[in-house]
């Protein structure tokens, strides 16, 4: 299938034509066809070789040096005041957890990339393990081709926790301490009502009740991209996805005005990504409000309460009861 024609976009806000190219392919076969140092932000969620449906299985080792050959052209394509995001979770073989960003890291210095952060993208469901704790975060490395880098830190302040304070000593004592339009997020974001707060992103992963759900196996929300779209390029800059999956990435950009192209071999992907490119177009797609706090289920919910099979009395037995005394 040959590449998709752009989607062009009509900002609601000034009326730019932003433009959103799925295309069908390759990474490996289409990044070489791109122009050097044309993107602001490389960002995406590689593969991470469990065998999902869009994958086979191989050894750490093969599957390292085969998207070495997309990290090259990654780096080759973004500008030197550019981004990379790489968004990976874990690799396990025969129980064993190999956390994927620990074998990237090497090879991203190998090609000159300077690390920002290791941020922590947290989430509260997912796969329950039964020989170890279950899994609930993945990471993103944020790396840099050079020292001058696009960071525009007043489109992710948040609130200051206590706007009022001020110096205390010093040629400064008793003016204010703190910026007005919000503080600087320090290394631990926590990501509900107040974003940016730590660099623990903790926003849902997308599973069965999630307004942007489609059939993808390992699809990311918009609201994670949005931040890093938000923080790290400029309005009109361009973006890349090399494996864009359902197109969130290009969702993400063409809210915030930023041209953007995806790159996914799988078919269908491609037509839901462009099915979902069309009802944003339209202002029917639904999303994650960025700033929409994390669900607290009430006590009153049912699925809340301790369900009666369990509240037997092992529950109200002293520890050692329970377990067996020791001794």
């Amino acid at each position: 299938m040959s590449g998709v024609q752009p989607l062009p976009f009509e900002h609601r806000e000034n009326n730019s034509l932003i433009s959103a190219e799925m295309i069908c392919a390759d990474a490996m076969e289409y990044l070489p066809k791109l122009e050097s140092n044309r993107f602001d932000l490389v960002i995406t969620s590689p593969p991470y070789n469990i065998g999902k449906e869009y994958e086979k299985k191989k050894s750490i080792e093969k599957y390292l040096a085969e998207i070495e050959q997309i990290i090259v052209e990654c780096v080759r394509l973004v500008s030197d005041q550019g981004s990379i995001c790489w968004q990976v979770g874990n690799y396990v073989d025969k129980g064993e957890v190999y956390p994927l960003d620990i074998f990237y890291y090497p090879l991203f210095k190998r090609y000159g990339l300077q690390l920002r952060n290791r941020i922590i993208w947290s989430f509260g469901h997912g796969l329950h393990a039964s020989n170890r704790f279950s899994g609930r975060y993945e990471t993103i490395l944020w790396f840099t081709k050079s020292e001058n880098y696009i960071f525009n830190l007043d489109e992710v302040r948040i609130p200051a926790k206590y706007p009022g304070k001020r110096h205390f000593k010093g040629p400064k004592k008793g003016q204010l301490s703190g910026n007005p339009k919000g503080k600087n997020p320090s290394d631990v974001w926590e990501i509900v009502a107040e974003d940016w707060e730590r660099e623990i992103w903790e926003i849902p992963n997308v599973k069965s009740n999630h307004p942007e759900k489609t059939n993808h196996p390992c699809q990311y929300p918009v609201e994670l991209i949005e931040r890093c779209v938000l923080a790290l390029t400029n309005e009109c800059s361009h973006v890349l996805d090399p494996f864009a999956g359902v197109g969130s990435t290009l969702l993400a950009c063409l809210k915030n005005n930023r041209h953007s192209i995806g790159v996914e071999k799988e078919v269908t992907y491609v037509k839901m990504a462009q099915s979902r490119i069309d009802k944003m177009r339209l202002g029917t797609l639904k999303t994650r409000p960025v700033t929409k706090p994390i669900h607290q289920p009430s006590a009153n919910d049912k699925v809340a309460r301790l369900p009666e099979e369990w509240n037997s009395s092992l529950y109200d037995a002293p520890l050692n009861e329970r377990n067996g005394k020791c001794g």
